[in-house]
């Protein structure tokens, strides 16, 4: 159901998404919808929860691989882009990013998942040798992250005809000044 969700949202937008019409995908009611998720921003999460735990354990295989440090950064760094313009995934992130400044809900769920990619690419930045105490690493990650969500809007959006190509070729570049 959530995928078919993520799927419906990527397509038309949470606006353009109705209970209705996301369950005669389903085949089921617009009510028994309702009942599981009770509001478009509660399913929006849900599916926002379910895309992110899958691709939690891609970040956690890719962070147990057996490569150089510097490798794993580059592999962290083509996963968190999108693959293309309207990526399923990053589409639930602009939909969610328009509504989190007035649902705390929103906000605090925003904030936990952002915080696992944070910790992740703070460790990440340590192993590759980066200077400075954990603060520093950690502010490092942030600033990286930021560069990441401001490169993968313009790829997800498809803005000046950015590819996940030209956005990782930029992330690199960043991510290479960070370290020694």
């Amino acid at each position: 159901m959530l995928e078919e969700a993520m799927a419906a949202i990527a397509e038309n937008g949470l606006a353009g998404l109705t209970m209705s019409g996301l369950a005669e995908r389903l085949g089921t009611s617009g009510g028994h919808i309702l009942y599981y998720f009770g509001s478009k921003d509660q399913l929006l999460l849900a599916a926002l929860r379910w895309s992110e735990d899958r691709l939690t354990e891609e970040r956690r295989a890719l962070l147990a691989r057996r490569v150089r440090p510097p490798r794993k950064l580059d592999l962290f760094l083509a996963l968190y882009l999108p693959k293309e313009t309207r990526d399923p995934r990053w589409m639930l992130w602009v939909e969610l990013w328009a509504r989190t400044a007035a649902n705390a809900e929103l906000r605090s769920a925003q904030e936990e998942i952002d915080r696992g990619w944070q910790d992740d690419l703070a460790a990440l930045l340590a192993d590759c040798g980066m200077a400075g105490g954990e603060a520093e690493t950690r502010a490092a990650a942030d600033e990286l992250l930021a560069l990441l969500d401001g490169l993968s809007t313009r790829v997800v959006l498809g803005l000046g005809g950015a590819t996940q190509a030209d956005a990782l070729t930029a992330a690199r570049r960043a991510a290479a000044r960070l370290l020694p």
